[in-house]
């Protein structure tokens, strides 16, 4: 019986050694940073998804949120040094931990908008340029690295805030995903297993759930753009079973 125990012991003890932590990067805007919510340590998407992670992965899961308000794909560009320096810092800071390293990114709700954002609005081939600039220089800094790439969500063609996105803006965030997808099959034929696609139905879900937005008062109306909290779990949630779909299967429960 004791040398039963003592090898259970032992089985345990090896298979916590061997589990990988998982350390996120999460790049985005107001959405992902979590705008309109209480408390963004806790509420924001990445927050949700990393407890979410948490509860089906064996090691630890630890995160850092580089979402900022009003950041379009041209604010993240490295050549700029500004938002990607603060992501750099974000991962170096995670990756001095044995694990894996992954970058969550959703951009492209300003990218889309009329007016406003920097550089919007953004061509699709544009927003294909820039995000390509972003991964290759992930990749090329943390070699080892995962990148997720997430659809951005819908929101209403009424948004208009500070910054104008309307109907037109709604139909141009529209067409960045087959961009998406086509980043996704140029890195599976350049450096297999490192960029993946992320979340694609967070946008459906969001266009028939109105009650997950935080209704907003802008120059149109009432328009919808920002999760609430329930919303902002959802979104988490959505993200985190993407990123499952791409782990190694020793990393889970």
């Amino acid at each position: 019986m004791k040398k039963l125990l003592f090898l259970f012991i032992a089985f345990v003890a090896a298979g916590r050694l061997s589990a990988q932590d998982l350390h996120i990067v999460f790049i985005g805007n107001s959405i992902t940073q979590g705008a309109q919510l209480a408390d963004v340590g806790t509420e924001a998407p990445p927050a949700r998804a990393a407890a979410y992670l948490a509860e089906h992965l064996r090691g630890k899961v630890d995160f850092r949120n580089c979402g900022f308000s009003g950041r379009t794909t041209l604010n993240f560009l490295p050549v700029n040094n500004t938002e990607f320096r603060k992501v750099l810092a974000a991962a170096d800071a995670l990756s001095t931990e044995k694990g894996v390293l992954l970058f969550s990114i959703m951009l492209g709700t300003n990218d889309s908008a009329e007016r406003g954002p920097l550089g919007a609005p953004v061509h699709p081939s544009v927003y294909y340029t820039n995000l390509q600039a972003i991964i290759d220089a992930l990749l090329e800094k943390y070699p080892k690295s995962i990148v997720v790439l997430h659809r951005p969500i819908w929101y209403s063609p009424n948004t208009y805030n500070t910054a104008t996105y309307l109907a037109g803006g709604l139909k141009r965030l529209q067409s960045y995903a087959p961009m998406l997808d086509k980043l996704v099959v140029r890195y599976a034929e350049r450096c297999p297993d490192r960029v993946f696609a992320g979340d694609t139905t967070a946008f459906g879900y969001f266009r028939e759930n109105y009650s997950r937005f935080k209704p907003e008062q802008g120059q149109a109306g009432t328009f919808y753009l920002h999760p609430n909290k329930a919303g902002a779990d959802d979104l988490g949630r959505f993200w985190a079973e993407a990123v499952l779909r791409v782990l190694p299967q020793k990393m889970k429960k």
